[in-house]
Formats: C-alpha cells, structure tokens, sequence
C-alpha cells in the first residue's frame, strides 16, 4: 500500500468514525444546523454591523477585508482547487465499501470533496479575526476558532466532507487570512481599542 492509499484510508476511517460511531440524536437535529447558512450568515453579519458602528472608518475597512477573505478563500476552494483534484464527496461515492451505511442527513450535493468551501471560509474568517481584533482582545481567539471547528465538523458529520478535505481548507483559509492580514494592516492602523467617538 502506497503512502497516499494509507492516508486515504486512514481518512475513510476517521470518516467513519465521526459519521456513523459518533452518530446520536442530538448531533443529528443540530449539525446541519451549524452548516446552514441562515445559522451562520446572521452571526457574521452581527460582526460587520458592529465593527462599522463602533470603529466607523476603520471598521468598514475591515469589513472589507474580511468579505475579501471570504472570497478568496471561496473562489479559490470552489473554482480553481475542487475541479483540479477532483475528489468524490463521501455522499456522492459509490466505490465507498460503506456507501449504503451514509446516512443523509442533508442534500448531499454535487461537485467534488477537497478541500472543503465551508473550511476554508469559516478558518478564514476565524484566522482573520484572531490576526486583527485577537492582537488588542485575547479572548476572541478560542471562540472564533472554536466556531469554526464546530461548523467544520459538521460537514464530516453529515456526510458531505472528509477530514482531510477540512483540513485542507484550514490550511487555505490560513493562508489567505494571513495575506489578507498583512496587507490589511500595512495600510490600515487599525486600533480597535480606540472606538470612533
């Protein structure tokens, strides 16, 4: 067995190991919640409305920033990284020895696996937040990242994403948040401990 085929398999068995040993109740009537768009979109743009009225100029720069950073993170996840590697999602593959055992908990979907969109957007915009708003106020950290950790692993849970497909999109949206950030605050001295008055 090849490197690569240990790595896939071992996936597949943590795959497994989320999706049907850690299936229970509770996990089923709230994971494809945090994966829906009207759970997370209201949350994000609560952080927007607040960053502009509180730091005014500065925060709708960041505003800005932070929307580039999903995009980037999205367009290139979605358009350029999912057609070149062109990996199954677990949903969608009938080679899968467990295939009849996915349980589908939401509309499976078609394109392909790795990375995952919902990764690199929700580590994106969670890196971007810890880089600017965690350097003046230490405690976002832990719940912008741990936000993010429990909208990812809701993708493997449903049956829609791979773990190595998530943790590619950490790496993506690591990486574009940190460009983001350097640029950002190259140009904007952004302070905000210092709120418009």
């Amino acid at each position: 067995m090849s490197w690569l085929e240990t790595i896939l398999a071992g996936d597949e068995a943590l795959f497994t190991l989320i999706h049907l040993d850690g299936a229970n109740p509770l996990f089923d009537l709230v994971m494809p919640l945090l994966r829906n768009p009207l759970t997370w979109i209201p949350v994000y743009a609560f952080l927007l409305y607040f960053s502009v009225r509180k730091y005014g100029r500065q925060g709708l720069l960041w505003c800005l920033a932070f929307i580039l950073v999903f995009g980037l993170c999205d367009y290139t996840a979605a358009s350029i990284i999912k057609p070149w590697v062109g990996r199954l999602r677990p949903c969608n593959n009938s080679y899968l020895i467990f295939q009849e055992m996915i349980r589908e908990l939401v509309h499976c979907g078609s394109g392909f696996s790795f990375p995952s969109a919902h990764s690199s957007n929700h580590f994106g915009l969670s890196f971007f937040i810890v880089f600017t708003f965690g350097r003046h106020f230490s405690w976002v950290k832990w719940p912008a990242i741990i936000w993010a950790v429990l909208v990812v692993y809701a993708q493997v849970y449903v049956g829609v994403h791979y773990p190595i497909d998530i943790l590619g999109g950490l790496v993506l949206g690591f990486i574009m948040a940190s460009l983001v950030r350097f640029l950002f605050l190259k140009f904007v001295p952004f302070q905000p401990l210092e709120a418009k008055s």
